[in-house]
């Protein structure tokens, strides 16, 4: 049985602004704000929250499956992907398209500006999880995306009692409320960030509480300052792992999904689990782009242990894959 990764599919161009956005924006203009930044350099990059969280699985002997809907120029990325453990055989070509865009803007303080161009991404609400065995499914990961898609997906989860991960993420403040709210309470977890945290609570007037009660957990990421999980009446605080260097934040919350979600399928325990998701998102902001970190499960689990004592749990990934 294979986790399902559902999400955008894109290519990221990411440039570096070399000063501090802050220092550009004045509070009492924000209702008439119009910026430029001259950047210093920029790359294209495979990304989208899809392939992200695959790749990271796939780096610790996952085999997911990534589910939507790209553009004529996506036979580069897929081949890429295959290579690389990832199951492509759900994703659907959209003739005439282009693969959606992500255009991202990082200052010296790593402060984030960004636009999304949808493209194919459009067609995703067009795919359908009835349409996949379910008896293969394990695990359908719901993360940002074209928004029906995003609950036409919850829904069929629903109907089909299959379980889900929530990651509403970005789409925080495009997907109506009630929708947010509808996708919390049938999950059985739900990954966010703390900023979009609050924004989930502002919207949909949910507590913290009411969240944390609806799901089997709950896991927020903070940053530098680690991530914290909520398991029903149990808190686990996880701290970040130090970077050797810093070269981009862009898809580091992806890589913590991504080693999070290899060590529950492993049976891991939650402070464990954490863990390597903190790790696994260290090793993504060290490199340029979501995708160009890389490691052996050997070099994973060696640098884990010289950070946490796992108690030799973490030789389940050599012996276990799926």
């Amino acid at each position: 049985m294979s986790i399902i990764c559902t999400g955008s599919i894109a290519y990221d161009y990411l440039m570096s602004f070399p000063g501090y956005f802050k220092d550009h924006i004045i509070p009492d203009k924000l209702d008439s704000i119009s910026l430029s930044f001259l950047v210093d350099s920029m790359v294209r990059q495979r990304g989208g929250t899809g392939p992200n969280i695959a790749y990271n699985l796939a780096l610790l002997g996952e085999s997911p499956k990534l589910m939507g809907t790209v553009g004529e120029d996506f036979e580069d990325y897929r081949a890429w992907l295959e290579t690389k453990g990832v199951d492509t055989s759900l994703v659907k070509v959209i003739p005439g398209e282009y693969t959606a865009s992500f255009f991202a803007n990082t200052d010296l303080g790593n402060a984030q500006i960004a636009s999304f161009y949808t493209g194919a991404m459009a067609f995703s609400k067009d795919l359908s999880i009835k349409d996949v065995d379910k008896a293969s499914i394990d695990l359908v990961m719901i993360s940002p995306n074209d928004p029906t898609a995003m609950i036409r997906y919850v829904r069929e989860c629903i109907e089909l009692g299959i379980p889900y991960l929530f990651d509403p993420g970005q789409q925080v403040v495009r997907v109506d409320p009630h929708d947010i709210a509808e996708g919390i309470q049938s999950a059985q977890s739900v990954f966010i960030n703390e900023y979009e945290f609050e924004l989930i609570q502002k919207h949909t007037g949910l507590t913290a509480r009411q969240v944390m009660d609806s799901v089997d957990y709950l896991v927020v990421t903070c940053g530098e300052c680690g991530s914290d999980i909520y398991v029903k009446e149990e808190q686990f605080h996880i701290p970040s792992v130090e970077p050797q260097s810093i070269a981009d934040p862009t898809g580091v919350g992806d890589a913590f999904r991504g080693g999070f979600l290899r060590a529950k399928r492993l049976g891991l325990d939650w402070q464990t689990a954490g863990q390597m998701g903190a790790l696994a998102a260290t090793y993504c902001l060290e490199k340029r782009g979501t995708q160009n970190h890389t490691y052996t499960i050997q070099e994973f689990i060696s640098r884990y242990r010289t950070c946490f004592d796992d108690q030799g749990k973490l030789d389940s990934l050599l012996q276990s894959t799926f």
